[in-house]
Order: structure tokens, then C-alpha cells, then sequence
């Protein structure tokens, strides 16, 4: 790892010192797009398979959140006041992942992106976490010897609010019960294609946010891919056999386009869904569509001119589709 990797995971031990490791079997999932395009035009997956590495956002500057990563940005301000300080330049800062405790096959943060990565423990082991997604400014952190408040946190929110991590309980110790028995399972799910052991978590907000340290490279980093069934047969699913890991098949999600509601994420979108839809000869949007449209909106943005921001917009499809699909 770099001095400043370094730096940072001392940093989060010594304000958060309380031993404790995970209390279940849980990996590191990077939950992308790989279907989106980068700033040179090739899309995600072409580029991990081209290049071997998962890259930061302040170097690639696509996101499938918010795009804040930039030198005097948000993200800048977020780290240096998470971190220590640790980190200058847009090179070397962390990566940014989900911690995957409730084993769900859609990985932990499904809000971004339709496939994941699944890390080595050794990954866990130079990452830092978070209870919440560092754009709350979270108090709480912890890494995966130093665990114990992040657990806590989450064993309160049980408590008060009788669901944490997509996974709904009537008190801490059977949510921590439920948690052992889904973990479990996804940590055995066979690397030959087959159905999930589990149902899909769609667990858009709530997440344990990991930040991996030291870069990712995906040689010795990567057990498996996990990617969205609309891709299977794709050039998409083509890149990730590249990767030379496993590639396994979580449950898709799947929407009419007639049922995207205007409640969740605004007007724009029943309509945005219609026009998707009818472009694609499509009445049932999937991933692989919706990221055909993510890709036209990048190279012919005029034909999008009647939505206002259809970037954000598309975002938002992805995101009734998780939950509703």
C-alpha cells in the first residue's frame, strides 16, 4: 500500500480503536454500469478488461452517483475530513465499495450499477467503512479488525427502526441471525451459472460504504463477477469474461415501462420510460436498455433535449427498476 493508504487506515483506527471484526462472513462488493461509456469512449467493461483496474472517480470522472470528484470538490472535502488529510492529488485515493453483510446477490449497493465485483478478504483488510454513504458525512466508521461501532450503529437502527441493510427483523439479535443465514449462502453461491441462493436485497439507501485503499487491480483482488442477466449473450458479457473470474447471475430486474411511477423520482420519468421503450422496441425495460439510452444521451444528446438532465434522469429509471422490478 501507498503512505497515504497507510495514513488513512490509522487515521479511522485511532478514532475508532474498539477491536472487533465482522460479525458474519461478508465481502467487499463495487457495484457498476459496465455498459456506461468513459471519457474515451470505450464502455466500463472494456476498459477493466483493457486495463486490469478499477479506477477512482477523481480519474475517471464518470459516476454513477453524484459527480463531485474533483480537486476543490465535494468529494475532496469529504475525504480529507474522513481520512486525515491523507490523501492530495487525484491519483491513489480510495475506490468506493459496499460492504456486503446481508449477502445480497445484487450486492450491496445496488444504486450503482446493475453488476458487482466481489473482493478478497484481503481487500477488507485495507479498507475502511462507514456507516453511511460518505455523502451524509458519516460519523461512525471502522475497519475489518476495528468493526465495533459501525456494528453497533447498525444493531441501533434495528432498534429503532426494526429494518437495517434491506433486511427487516423484530430485534437485533434475529437480524444479526438473519444476517449469519443470507451471509452464508452467498458466500457459497457456486461460481457455475445459477439462481441466487437468496432474493435480490434492493437495497438502494442502505448500505455499510466501504473505501478500498492502496487501488484495486483486479488480478488477486476479484473472486467473481456478478452481472444482470439482460447482459448474458452481450459484446457486455463478453468484456466481463475477460476479467478471468467467475461471471454469476443474479435475478435481473425487469419493469414495464407503463409502470414507472412519477412518485418516486418525478414527473420526467413515466415519460422518459415511454420513450426508452418505444426507441428500442422495447416494452419491458431491463439494465441492457436502459444503459443503450445512457449511452445515446452521451453521443447524440440532442435527441434527449426535452428532459432536463436525462443523465440524471436515466439514473432515476435505474433506480424504480431496482426497487420496483
Amino acid at each position: 500500500m501507498t503512505a497515504a493508504a497507510e495514513r488513512a487506515l490509522a487515521h479511522v483506527r485511532a478514532l475508532f480503536p474498539s477491536p472487533g471484526g465482522f460479525p458474519v462472513p461478508a465481502a467487499v462488493t463495487v457495484n457498476f454500469h459496465p455498459d456506461r461509456l468513459a471519457a474515451d469512449g470505450r464502455t466500463v467493461a472494456e476498459c477493466l478488461a483493457a486495463d486490469g483496474v478499477y479506477r477512482n472517480q477523481f480519474e475517471t470522472r464518470i459516476s454513477n452517483g453524484g459527480l463531485n470528484a474533483h480537486l476543490g470538490g465535494a468529494r475532496e472535502s469529504w475525504e480529507h475530513r474522513m481520512f486525515g488529510g491523507a490523501y492530495t492529488g487525484p491519483t491513489g485515493r480510495p475506490v468506493y465499495g459496499a460492504l456486503n453483510l446481508a449477502g445480497h446477490p445484487d450486492g450491496a449497493a445496488p444504486r450503482f450499477g446493475s453488476c458487482h465485483l466481489v473482493l478478497t478478504p484481503r481487500v477488507a483488510a485495507r479498507s475502511t467503512f462507514s456507516h453511511g454513504d460518505s455523502v451524509t458525512e458519516p460519523t461512525v466508521l471502522g475497519t475489518s479488525g476495528t468493526f465495533a461501532a459501525v456494528w453497533a450503529a447498525l444493531l441501533g437502527e434495528v432498534t429503532r427502526t426494526g429494518s437495517a441493510l434491506g433486511v427487516a427483523a423484530a430485534s437485533p439479535p434475529q437480524w444479526a441471525a438473519e444476517l449469519a443465514t443470507r451471509a452464508a449462502a452467498y458466500a457459497a453461491w457456486p461460481a457455475e451459472p445459477g439462481p441466487p441462493p437468496v432474493p435480490a436485497g434492493r437495497s438502494l439507501d442502505a448500505y455499510i460504504e466501504a473505501q478500498v485503499h492502496g487501488g484495486l487491480p483486479l488480478d488477486g483482488n476479484v473472486t467473481a463477477v456478478v452481472a444482470d442477466p439482460s447482459f448474458r449473450g452481450t459484446s457486455t458479457e463478453a468484456s466481463l469474461a475477460r476479467l478471468g473470474v467467475p461471471i454469476r447471475w443474479h435475478h435481473g430486474f425487469r419493469l414495464p415501462a407503463g409502470d414507472f411511477p412519477a412518485d418516486l423520482r418525478g414527473p420526467a420519468v413515466p415519460p422518459l420510460a415511454r420513450l426508452v421503450a418505444d426507441r428500442y422496441q422495447r416494452p419491458v425495460l431491463d439494465a441492457e436498455v436502459i444503459g443503450r439510452a445512457a449511452r445515446s444521451v452521451v453521443r447524440s444528446p440532442h435527441e434527449w433535449s426535452r428532459f432536463d438532465d436525462p443523465l440524471q434522469q436515466i439514473k432515476y429509471l435505474w433506480h424504480i427498476l431496482v426497487l420496483r422490478g
